[in-house]
């Protein structure tokens, strides 16, 4: 690991421009939250605990796509995989319960923003969108294609990163729509979702070789590396294969680790995601039945009342 720090400039491995960019998301937050807030229709103060979720979602976007994992997720296709996982599965989620809803008031009441809502906001979409690009992503002439292009790279991530919010907007909406799920819809939801990622999981895992050229063809790796550099650096071509070679797995077992952690992550957080929901749903249960009775306390009395009058 020393290899990996001394071989790289440190703006290459802390994404700086990335740092700054979510510390002035994490000011804009503070400032809708508090001075803007009373400018928002039926806003309320925000709990810590929604401020600590947003915050919680900004470091994982920074894990997912900047700072040393990210640099060696193009040297490693198992840091790659804890890379993704951690941006489209885990800092989503964290960021939508972050958001207050009524952040998004204004916005709900935007017709153009209503009208394409009614396509975007459909759930089977949310549910085949994020698994169709993450499978499709991951085959390997597109995977290569995307490593070793920069522009077309960042522009796929940020559609995944959207489809990946969409998908999980459907478990955790936070304004009410025509498409809200019930809570046993959300859960058979999670489960379609566990469904839909495991192909891609399985051909990682269980391909006999490896797939991905940026991770055995030199030429290829240092064009992929290349865009995490400052122009004009030198490829640390000592990194890739070698005594000084960073990768301590083969290729092919590196490739099964990589698929086995996007699985069992995925499988961790949807078995959180329906712990959620199913708490919700018990919660709610557990109100109806309050009001149900206090509502036949009321009418008992009422009963009781009018017998008494009577007599």
């Amino acid at each position: 690991m020393e290899t990996f720090f001394a071989s790289f400039p440190a703006r290459t491995i802390w994404t700086p421009e990335l740092i700054v960019m979510l510390i002035l998301f994490s000011a804009l937050y503070f400032w809708v939250t508090g001075p803007l807030r009373h400018k928002f229709e039926d806003s309320e103060p925000v709990p810590v605990r929604r401020k600590v979720y947003f915050h919680l979602g900004l470091f994982a976007f920074y894990l997912g796509f900047g700072g040393p994992l990210y640099v060696l997720g193009h040297m490693m296709l198992s840091m790659h995989m804890l890379s993704m996982a951690i941006a489209f599965l885990i800092a989503p989620p964290l960021l939508l319960l972050g958001l207050p809803s009524w952040v998004f008031t204004p916005l709900a009441k935007l017709k153009p923003v209503r009208k394409i809502f009614l396509v975007l906001g459909m759930p089977i979409l949310g549910l085949l969108l994020f698994n169709a690009m993450f499978s499709i992503y991951h085959m390997p002439f597109m995977f290569d294609r995307l490593l070793t292009n920069e522009g077309a790279h960042n522009i796929y991530q940020l559609g995944m990163f959207f489809a990946a919010g969409l998908m999980w907007w459907h478990l955790l909406p936070r304004i009410q729509t025509r498409y809200e799920l019930s809570e046993l819809k959300k859960i058979g939801y999670m489960f379609g979702n566990g469904v839909l990622i495991t192909p891609a999981c399985a051909l990682i895992i269980f391909a006999g070789e490896p797939l991905y050229a940026t991770y055995t063809d030199p030429a290829t790796w240092a064009m992929a590396i290349a865009y995490c550099l400052p122009a004009g650096a030198d490829i640390p071509y000592e990194l890739f294969s070698g005594s000084t070679a960073l990768p301590p797995l083969s290729p092919v077992h590196d490739q099964q680790l990589g698929g086995a952690i996007m699985k069992i992550v995925q499988e961790l957080v949807y078995g959180v995601a329906i712990g959620y929901i199913f708490k919700q749903w018990m919660n709610r249960d557990k109100s109806d039945n309050k009001k149900e009775d206090s509502e036949y306390a009321v009418y008992e009395m009422v009963e009781t009342n009018s017998r008494t009058h009577n007599a």
